[in-house]
């Protein structure tokens, strides 16, 4: 390989993961100018986008500022609605009111009072969401998490969003062209050929013939035909551990166009698996994922219609119209490899719980960008920084995915055998001993950027019924005094959102109708 200077970079794979990537990495990378990186986007015009709706996390507000993609226009072109969190029914023992919420606002800094000497303070029975935070309460009023005088952008309550994956695909790939200078290239891959390193040398297309680069990212989902094909990079499977492999998903109409939106995500636990209920401006997004070795597709079916009876029953729905989709919980250890880099479903993907796929994208475009070498022969450094990072990031990942069923008591076989110990992580396993005795602590995480930080284990944690001991000795965060302070305010904020935060559903109308503020 010569030491030649990095021109330019070839995504391959369009879709969600495809472009977001290119608008990352384009809009750092000045593509739009002569000086600035080449960048292209090789889109099959014969793979068509699916999706049912996704949910987002706080990240993407930032990502969609720095391309350049006004929150107005984002809001407007991909049916999205605002996400203030997920709410888990029946995930502890299936009981009624076993119900927890896990918000994107975190818990009082922990610096100044501790989370638990909050709960323990609350009144007897409040859940610990709703001691620690205001934001359970306002998804539970179905509130939006800002005024509709609040800039884009900004947030009176931390907030990503839902949105319809093939619109925001689309909303990408017009930006990256339009305004960013992308080019795209609309073809099908036939073949690569690799030097005698290993690198790849071409990308050989169906109508456009060789096409050459200095750096290929792998967006081709599943099929992974750069990484995994051309490369022979292994998957790494972790079904023993998340035992999930197949979703029926659905769209699901609202009554009418006056239709509360959900301020959150919810997922519902079910026999095999659980069912996420995903609100969009003008539907509902439905879907069954669950572990085909503990049931069979008839029964799922079944268990989907019974949901939608409960929770939408004038809608027309039927369990019977759900596409099935299969899959495996898999990530590469080695995304980045000699001069490909794996993105979104071609480096890994594990269950859509908690919604870490388009985060994973974001970050992997970030670090990309960040970290693009200025020279060929830089490459394996590069490869070796972003191997390390999120070889990392998917252990946390199947680690805190795993969390929400490790701590069941449903009496189902598939949730049982999710709480067998032989099931779980180690590193789980070692710190599920030592939250017995200590909260969930950021010195628990070490990653700059981590996707789930400690307060996110401790939502599920307690949400889930695990209970950690009393210190034997008091602490100035343990204060009474301190702590009243704090719920009071929590108390205070809670009453002030409630009375003039508007609906979800009028926040997204005004943003339709009259756009948000401008920065």
């Amino acid at each position: 390989m010569t030491d030649e200077v990095v021109k330019s970079v070839m995504i391959v794979g369009g879709g969600a993961a495809g472009w977001l990537t290119a608008a990352v990495i384009a809009a750092e990378h000045c593509a739009h100018s002569e000086e600035g990186l080449e960048v292209t986007v090789v889109e099959s015009p014969n793979i068509p986008i699916i999706g049912v709706g996704e949910g987002t996390w706080p990240s993407i507000r930032d990502t969609l500022r720095r391309i350049g993609i006004r929150e107005t226009e984002f809001i407007r072109r991909c049916n999205a609605s605002f996400k203030q969190g997920t709410r888990f029914d029946g995930w502890r023992d299936g009981s009624s009111g076993d119900s927890y919420f896990h918000p994107f606002d975190p818990p009082p800094g922990p610096d100044e009072v501790d989370m638990l000497a909050l709960w323990r303070a609350a009144p007897a029975g409040a859940p610990f969401a709703q001691a620690i935070g205001c934001q359970a309460a306002l998804c539970l009023a179905g509130k939006a998490p800002k005024q509709k005088t609040t800039p884009e952008y900004a947030a009176v309550v931390n907030y990503a969003y839902h949105l319809d994956a093939p619109a925001f695909a689309n909303l990408l790939r017009e930006h990256c062209v339009r305004r960013l200078g992308v080019r795209v290239v609309p073809d099908d891959v036939v073949g690569v050929e690799t030097d005698e390193a290993g690198f790849v040398r071409t990308l050989n297309t169906r109508r456009h013939g060789a096409l050459q680069s200095d750096l290929y990212i792998d967006c081709t989902g599943s099929r992974a035909l750069l990484i995994g094909d051309a490369l022979g990079v292994k998957a790494k499977d972790v079904s023993h551990i998340l035992f999930n492999d197949r979703a029926l998903a659905l769209h699901v109409p609202y009554m009418d166009e006056n239709a509360p939106i959900a301020s959150q995500t919810t997922g519902t636990a079910m026999g095999a698996g659980w069912i996420w209920d995903i609100a969009l401006q003008s539907r509902r997004g439905v879907g069954y994922v669950y572990a085909s070795g503990c049931e069979s597709e008839e029964d799922a079916r079944a268990e989907l219609a019974s949901y939608l009876r409960r929770v939408s029953p004038p809608s027309g729905a039927n369990a019977e119209d759900a596409r099935l989709i299969r899959f495996s919980s898999a990530y590469r250890e080695t995304p980045w490899v000699r001069n490909v880099v794996a993105v979104g479903m071609a480096q890994g993907f594990v269950e859509p719980l908690e919604a870490s796929a388009i985060v994973m994208v974001e970050l992997s475009a970030r670090m990309i960008s960040d970290t693009l070498p200025a020279r060929r022969t830089m490459m394996q450094r590069a490869a070796e920084r972003f191997n390390a990072r999120f070889a990392y990031r998917w252990e946390r990942i199947v680690d805190f995915l795993k969390l929400h069923y490790a701590l069941s008591r449903r009496a189902e076989d598939y949730w049982r055998a999710h709480a067998e110990r032989e099931t779980w992580p180690a590193r789980l396993a070692g710190l599920l001993e030592q939250w017995r005795f200590d909260p969930p602590s950021r010195e628990d995480f070490t990653d700059a950027l981590e996707i789930f930080p400690a307060a996110s284990y401790a939502f599920v944690l307690y949400g889930m019924g695990f209970e950690t001991a009393r210190r034997p000795l008091r602490r100035r965060k343990d204060d009474p005094r301190r702590v009243a302070r704090h719920l009071s305010e929590i108390a205070a904020r809670g009453e002030k959102f409630l009375g003039g935060l508007p609906s979800n559903r009028e926040l997204i109308d005004h943003a339709l109708t009259n756009g948000l503020m401008r920065v």
